[in-house]
């Protein structure tokens, strides 16, 4: 968890993330990285010296409602309180709508309803479980698919719901999730998603890793890129950036 926590500080720090009396809810999808998030920032309320409050914000979209006990009980062990909404985003990607490529629409609709959520509870800050491989995948489907440099910021400010979304792992490497997820025993739940595995984010974290093969350093080398704020301003430092929905 050190390494966790290092890295969370480092975002932190740069980003300027988390202020004294911030109100977080935390999106949990019952994922690998939500549920090292939420272990990881109810750690780092007393492992920092400014003063904030967490509420785990679940969205679930199953066919059939899944059995949280085991998150439920996560929440208590760490005193943070949750709150669990059952959606309709199942049937109205799959059954209704029948999307073959329903990621973008899904995480749009999971992201306005986590806003909602925090809206609702007085919630100030919304902390989403990007680790450093999404920065990087997402970098990679806008060049290939919309020709442009794009990914979505470790801090973003939400207009419309006065809402600002952060992203405490962006710095995490996702072996380093995969490996925390076994030492913490995470209760992680299975995707009820049918497109889970078969999607563009799924053939960029293959082309990555093919690449890695020939270029161990590469991934550092984007994540620099990433922060070369004088030469690109991908990711501006100075305050929370301007986000877009990413595929997730």
């Amino acid at each position: 968890m050190k390494t966790t926590l290092g890295c969370i500080r480092r975002a932190d720090e740069d980003f300027h993330m988390i202020q004294p009396g911030d109100r977080i809810g935390v999106g949990v999808s019952g994922g690998k990285d939500s549920l090292l998030l939420l272990r990881a920032l109810a750690l780092y309320r007393y492992v920092r010296h400014h003063d904030f409050t967490m509420t785990a914000l679940m969205l679930t979209m199953g066919r059939e409602k899944p059995d949280t006990s085991a998150i439920e009980d996560l929440c208590r062990e760490l005193d943070v309180p949750i709150v669990i909404r059952h959606t309709e985003i199942y049937e109205i990607l799959f059954e209704w709508r029948k999307d073959p490529n329903p990621c973008a629409l899904c995480a749009k609709m999971r992201r306005g309803m986590l806003c909602d959520m925090c809206t609702d509870r007085g919630l100030n800050k919304l902390a989403l479980g990007h680790h450093r491989e999404d920065a990087l995948e997402t970098l990679m489907m806008s060049v290939i698919f919309e020709g442009r440099l794009h990914t979505f910021h470790p801090c973003s400010y939400m207009s419309r719901s006065n809402l600002t979304v952060i992203r405490p792992l962006i710095y995490v490497p996702e072996k380093h999730v995969i490996h925390m997820r076994r030492e913490l025993n995470l209760p992680v739940l299975k995707n009820p998603c049918p497109a889970n595995g078969h999607t563009k984010r799924e053939e960029m974290k293959e082309l990555l890793a093919f690449l890695c093969k020939r270029y161990p350093n590469l991934k550092e080398s984007m994540l620099s890129a990433l922060k070369n704020e004088a030469q690109y301003g991908l990711w501006n430092r100075s305050g929370p950036g301007v986000d877009a929905p990413a595929e997730r």
